[in-house]
């Protein structure tokens, strides 16, 4: 569960900029980051019965908190992030980060690879965590990108 869970957020901050509805983009991709990150938080905290509550309850309230951090990111912040994340996953050692920040929004967020593999099919990836903090709030999603062999690092989660 905690995996895919993992995948999801990662994804949701990377693709999120792509969404539209009529919460709008930034709203959209933040309340999918807290949904998934909130049924992480309560998966691990209910037990038992109380496990399909405590993930309902997580998932509600993470998909209002990212929502309204979403609502505070903008196009600026996002290229931001999608630009520090190619050049870490291009450029850091295992373990260093790479910070971006948007004087404008006062957003900031970082990206540290954290493992390197060559995957079954050839291509090299790389996991990573990324930070992204709005409004003193700080969201922690973990993903793994693949190398294109136009030299892009492509999100696989």
């Amino acid at each position: 569960m905690k995996k895919h869970a993992a995948i999801a957020v990662a994804a949701a901050i990377t693709l999120g900029a792509c969404q539209t509805t009529e919460l709008g983009p930034k709203q959209t991709a933040g309340g999918l980051l807290g949904a998934v990150g909130g049924a992480v938080v309560g998966s691990n905290i209910g037990g038992g019965k109380g496990t399909v509550a405590a993930v309902a309850a997580g998932t509600l309230l993470g998909a209002w908190l990212g929502s309204e951090i979403g609502r505070s990111l903008d196009n600026a912040d996002r290229a931001a992030m999608a630009q520090s994340t190619q050049r870490s996953l291009e450029k850091n050692p295992v373990g260093v980060s790479t910070s971006w920040n948007n004087p404008d929004s006062g957003n900031s967020g970082t990206v540290t690879p954290t493992r390197t593999y060559q995957a079954s099919s050839g291509q090299y990836c790389r996991e990573y965590t990324q930070t992204v903090n709005v409004g003193g709030q700080t969201e922690e999603a973990y993903g793994t990108a693949c190398r294109q062999p136009d030299g892009s690092w492509k999100i696989q989660n």
